[in-house]
C-alpha cells in the first residue's frame, strides 16, 4: 500500500505557503523593473552599454546559480532566501546614489546573484518542508500560485512606478524597490526549515505529473511508494563540494533527471527570452507607444491564469502535457504573425500555456531528485535556462535582423513543437515494450 498521512497539518501548511505568496510578492514588487532601461538612457549609456549590461546580469546568474544552490544544501535555505533580497537591494541602491556605466554593471552584478541565491532553494525548501508535512502533492499548485503573486508584484510596480517617478524622481523609484526588497528578507525569517533524518524511510507522495516521466509504465499496486534511507533529501553530511560533486552527479548519471532537468531548461528558457522582444512585437502592430503597455499586461494577465491552472494541470498525462507544449507554440507563432494588437489573446494563451508548462516540469524534476543536492540539481536547471536564453538572445536577434520580429518570434516558437514531437515519440517507443520489461530497463519508467 501506498502510505498516505491521515491528516495533514493545515496550520503549517498555511504559514509555508502564505510566506511563500508573500517573498514572491514582495520579491517582484521592485519599481525599477519597469523604468530601468529609461533610466540608463537619461543617466547618458547608449544602447550598446545597456546590452552590454545585460549580458553582465545574465552572466552573473550563471556564474553564481550552481555554487549557491549546493550553499543552499549545505548552509541553510532559508538564510539564502534572506539574503537574496539584501543583496539585490544594495544593487538598486547603488543605481540611484551613483548613477554611472560603472554602478550600473556592479549592480546589476549583484541583482544576478541575488537572484541565483533564491534559484534552486527556494523550490527545494518547499518540496522539502510539503513532503515533511505530507503535502507534497500540492507541489505544482503552490508553486503555481507562488508564481503568480509574483507576476502580480510585477504588475503592481508597473502602476506604481510611473506615479513615484513623478513625485520623487529615480531616488524614490529606488528607495521604494529598496523598501520591498528590506519587506521580502523579513518576510522569509518566517520559512519554516527542517532537514529529513538518516535512516528513515520517507513517503512520497508524487503529482501526478511529476510522478511518472512521459511515456513511463504505470506504477505497479505492489510497489511500496517509499524511497531508501537516504531520500529524498539527506545522504550524510556533505561539504559543500561533496554536495556540488553528488548533484552534478545526479544530472550525469541519472537518465531521468537529467531528462527532467533539460525539459525545464528548454520549456521556461524559451518563452523567458521572447518575452523580452514583445514589446517590439506590439510595436510592429501598428499601436503607438501608449498602447503598448496595455497589450503586455493582456499577457501577464495569461500568465497569471496559466500560474493557477496548476491544479487542473497536474491532471495532464504524457501526451496532455505534449498538447499543452503543442499549443504553446501554436498560439506564439500565430499570435506573432497575425501582425494585429488581436493577435495578443492568441499571445495571452501562449504564454499562460507556456507558464503552466514551467511549473509542471519543476515539479517532474523535484519528484525525481533525491539526496541531500536537491537545491544543486534545481540551480543546475536554473544555469541550464540561463545559458538557453542567451543563446536565444542571439538567434533571435540575427533572425530579427534578417526576417523581422514576426518571422522570429514564430521560428523561436517552433522549439515548443519540436520537445512535444520528441516526447510524444519517446511515449510510443516505451509503451511498444511490455510493462514487466520496461520496469526492469534502468532509467527506464523511473
Amino acid at each position: 500500500m501506498i502510505p498516505i498521512a491521515s491528516r495533514v497539518p493545515e496550520p503549517a501548511v498555511r504559514r509555508l505557503t502564505a510566506t511563500l505568496y508573500g517573498y514572491a510578492f514582495l520579491s517582484d514588487l521592485v519599481l525599477l523593473y519597469p523604468l530601468y532601461v529609461v533610466f540608463f538612457a537619461d543617466t547618458g549609456l547608449s544602447v550598446g552599454q545597456i546590452a552590454s549590461l545585460f549580458v553582465i546580469w545574465s552572466a552573473a546568474g550563471i556564474l553564481f546559480e550552481v555554487p549557491s544552490g549546493a550553499w543552499a544544501d549545505v548552509l541553510s535555505r532559508r538564510l539564502l532566501l534572506c539574503l537574496a533580497p539584501l543583496v539585490a537591494a544594495a544593487g538598486f541602491a547603488l543605481w540611484v546614489l551613483l548613477p554611472s556605466y560603472p554602478a550600473f554593471a556592479v549592480g546589476f552584478l549583484l541583482w544576478g546573484a541575488g537572484g541565483a541565491l533564491v534559484s534552486g532553494a527556494l523550490e527545494a525548501l518547499v518540496w522539502t518542508e510539503l513532503n515533511r508535512l505530507g503535502a507534497v502533492d500540492r507541489y505544482a499548485r503552490v508553486l503555481g500560485r507562488a508564481r503568480t503573486a509574483g507576476v502580480l508584484g510585477v504588475v503592481v510596480s508597473g502602476v506604481l512606478a510611473g506615479p513615484v517617478l513623478a513625485v520623487g524622481g529615480y531616488p524614490a523609484v529606488g528607495a521604494a524597490s529598496v523598501l520591498a526588497c528590506l519587506l521580502a528578507t523579513i518576510v522569509a525569517t518566517r520559512f519554516p526549515e527542517h532537514r529529513a533524518p538518516r535512516a528513515v524511510r520517507v513517503p512520497v507522495a508524487e503529482p501526478a505529473m511529476a510522478a511518472r516521466p512521459v511515456g513511463a509504465a504505470p506504477t505497479r499496486q505492489d510497489e511500496p511508494d517509499t524511497v531508501p534511507p537516504a531520500s529524498p533529501d539527506d545522504d550524510g553530511d556533505l561539504g559543500w563540494w561533496d554536495t556540488l560533486r553528488a548533484g552534478v552527479s545526479q544530472v550525469r548519471t541519472r537518465p531521468p533527471v537529467r531528462a527532467a532537468v533539460l525539459l525545464v531548461a528548454v520549456v521556461a528558457a524559451d518563452w523567458g527570452a521572447l518575452d523580452e522582444y514583445t514589446p517590439l512585437l506590439a510595436l510592429d502592430t501598428g499601436v503607438g507607444a501608449q498602447a503598448v503597455p496595455l497589450l503586455l499586461l493582456l499577457l501577464w494577465a495569461g500568465v497569471t491564469v496559466g500560474g493557477l491552472l496548476a491544479p487542473a494541470g497536474e491532471r495532464l498525462g504524457s501526451r496532455g502535457y505534449a498538447a499543452l507544449l503543442g499549443l504553446v507554440g501554436v498560439a506564439l507563432a500565430g499570435g506573432a504573425l497575425l501582425r494585429h494588437p488581436a493577435g495578443f489573446v492568441l499571445l495571452a494563451v501562449a504564454f499562460g500555456a507556456a507558464q503552466l508548462a514551467t511549473v509542471l516540469a519543476d515539479a517532474r524534476l523535484q519528484a525525481r531528485i533525491i539526496g541531500s543536492s536537491r537545491a544543486t540539481v534545481t540551480s543546475l536547471a536554473g544555469m541550464a535556462t540561463d545559458v538557453l536564453i542567451i543563446v536565444t538572445y542571439a538567434g533571435y536577434g540575427l533572425l530579427a535582423t534578417a526576417a523581422g520580429n514576426a518571422v522570429a518570434f514564430a521560428f523561436t516558437a517552433g522549439a515548443y513543437l519540436v520537445v512535444a514531437l520528441v516526447l510524444l515519440t519517446r511515449r510510443r517507443r516505451r509503451t511498444a515494450v511490455p510493462v514487466g520489461v520496461a520496469a526492469a530497463v534502468p532509467g527506464g519508467p523511473d
